[in-house]
């Protein structure tokens, strides 16, 4: 006889995993990268110069633009929500630390997002383990709220999350709201009224960030789920009418566009890189999903009667297909690792402890070892021993220098001590709560992301950021020169100018003429090798500097020689 469900648990398995413990390991997590590091390249200081240039009525709310440069991204929610916190903070505040308030609150929203979600969907019968012929297995209540628990520390234990949920990019604001709809479809079948309003905020916050057709594919998981919900008809007809809404939403702001690059494709996009990104991106969440699928197997032919299979399952190939179809890969792969942490959830009421055990090892050893190495390598910047990581330091980043912080070094030793409590703890004991199994992955995550966001910011700062190039570029600029032009700058390179140097950054027209301008130097050298460009004979070229950690970052200062 076949069971209804591969989850079999007992009562002595969904022990509550303490509150505070999962509320300090959220914050360990979020507060690092948004307070204290300098805006980084490409995207992220992009993004804000964008907010500071709407927030300072430099360009149009509606058609924001940097030198005459419109967004490369589609959607103008997030530039608003950094301009809005701009003009409601004190100007004596740190702009950088501003524009990062709303994109906080949105990582803080996907991670309980995902938390209810998931929550929700297993507190679905058919998400329920088998009942004990004697009584004993898991009471639904205690049950999802471990599955809501592990589905968390999934999400936090994904690699590739660390980075983009922790800039101000309208990416972070596609994965705010397509955990958001994720949770609005999966509570629909419970309470209508809570999911067509998070529905109602989600898909729309999809859209005008940037990603409408992700949006109306996510909303059609919903709308599916709608058909399950009391009062279905009316429910559905609710859903149909939102999906045309944000379909005219985004129609009408000029947000769809065909951006299809497949794989293997003239645009750079090819199998081997997508492998090694679906590999390190989701760890490890998706061997888990994938084992849920093997498990869950025989109940994937009935959607209907196991949503809290079906409706991850369809948000995370909306979140591959658009992996696989646009670029940035890692971007879009984004927006699908909430759904796969609720995938990777529930694999584990079926795992056997031979592989639990393999994954605490394995979990183990790699984030210990990687946190003793961004020590040694610490201890070597400030130190000089052992010479070899100093000496490729100070190859790596020619010109830094090291910095020492004691509330850094602080911060860092607490979370070690931490982490080393955690492993004693895990080791001494076991235990046989389900979500044993991710507490080492998440924390080993969130100690490597704390580590090199206290004990190596500086190092950071300067290898990502534009600020040492700005320092060197702003020393040959005379202190009253004004207005720069730019020659073929990206539009990082704009927001950099503007914010370090604090200048303004303007296209050559008849009522702009700055003495000074600022070129990349592969263009500057084609215009200099052509007759074609005699606005080249108007510059004197100063000097080239180049950004210390790319060799092939290069800005070329011209002072103007000749009137226009």
């Amino acid at each position: 006889m076949s069971l209804p469900t591969p989850a079999i648990v007992a009562q002595h398995a969904v022990r509550p995993l303490p509150r505070w413990a999962l509320i300090l390991l959220c914050a360990a997590y979020m507060l690092p990268g948004f307070w204290g590091r300098a805006p980084w390249k490409s995207a992220d200081i992009a993004a804000f110069g964008y907010m500071q240039a709407i927030a300072e009525n430099r360009t149009s709310w509606w058609a924001p633009t940097l030198a005459g440069l419109p967004p490369e991204t589609e959607g103008l929610l997030p530039y608003w929500l950094g301009a809005w916190a701009l003009r409601i903070a004190p100007e004596s505040w740190s702009a950088e630390w501003v524009v990062r308030w709303p994109f906080l609150g949105l990582l803080a929203l996907t991670l309980c997002a995902t938390w209810y979600g998931v929550y929700h969907l297993a507190r679905a019968p058919s998400a329920q383990p088998v009942a004990f012929a004697f009584g004993g297995e898991a009471p639904p209540t205690d049950y999802a709220r471990t599955m809501a628990d592990s589905a968390l520390l999934a999400l936090i234990a994904c690699l590739g999350l660390a980075q983009l949920s922790h800039e101000t990019t309208s990416y972070l604001s596609q994965l705010a709201f397509v955990a958001l709809a994720f949770y609005g479809a999966a509570v629909l079948p419970q309470s209508a009224l809570r999911g067509l309003i998070a529905l109602s905020a989600g898909l729309p916050g999809i859209v005008l960030s940037g990603a409408p057709t992700v949006g109306l594919l996510v909303g059609l998981g919903a709308l599916w789920m709608a058909a399950l919900a009391p009062r279905r008809w009316t429910v559905m007809s609710c859903m149909l009418g939102l999906l045309i809404a944000c379909a005219a939403l985004g129609w009408s702001g000029q947000l769809f566009a065909w951006r299809t690059v497949l794989p293997g494709g003239s645009e750079g996009k090819d199998w081997e890189s997508l492998l090694r990104l679906l590999v390190w991106f989701g760890w490890p969440a998706w061997p888990l999903a994938l084992w849920t699928l093997w498990r869950w197997r025989t109940q994937l032919g009935a959607p209907a009667q196991y949503p809290h299979i079906a409706l991850p399952l369809w948000f995370t190939l909306v979140g591959l297909g658009a992996t696989l179809t646009t670029l940035p890969a890692d971007r879009a792969l984004l927006l699908g690792l909430p759904s796969m942490a609720a995938l990777a959830a529930f694999a584990l009421p079926t795992l056997r402890r031979s592989v639990a055990a393999l994954i605490d090892w394995f979990t183990l050893l790699f984030f210990s070892v990687s946190a003793i190495t961004i020590w040694v390598i610490w201890v070597a910047m400030q130190t000089g021993v052992p010479a070899k990581p100093a000496a490729n330091v100070a190859k790596l980043a020619p010109g830094f220098e090291p910095q020492f912080s004691g509330v850094a070094l602080g911060v860092a030793l607490a979370a070690t001590m931490a982490w080393c409590a955690l492993v004693w703890w895990r080791a001494a004991r076991d235990r046989a709560v389900l979500w044993k199994s991710l507490v080492l992955p998440a924390s080993g995550a969130t100690l490597g992301w704390l580590l090199l966001l206290t004990l190596w910011l500086p190092l950071l700062d300067f290898a990502r950021s534009y600020q040492p190039q700005m320092q060197a570029i702003g020393a040959l600029l005379a202190p009253q020169s004004g207005c720069v032009h730019p020659i073929g700058l990206s539009r990082s390179q704009i927001a950099a100018i503007e914010y370090h140097l604090d200048r303004t950054v303007m296209t050559p027209t008849p009522d702009a003429d700055c003495p000074w301008a600022l070129a990349d130097r592969n263009l500057w050298q084609q215009m200099l090798q052509t007759d074609r460009t005699p606005v080249a004979a108007n510059w004197s070229q100063i000097a080239v500097v180049p950004r210390p950690t790319d060799k092939t970052d290069h800005i070329v200062v011209l002072r103007r020689v000749s009137p226009r």
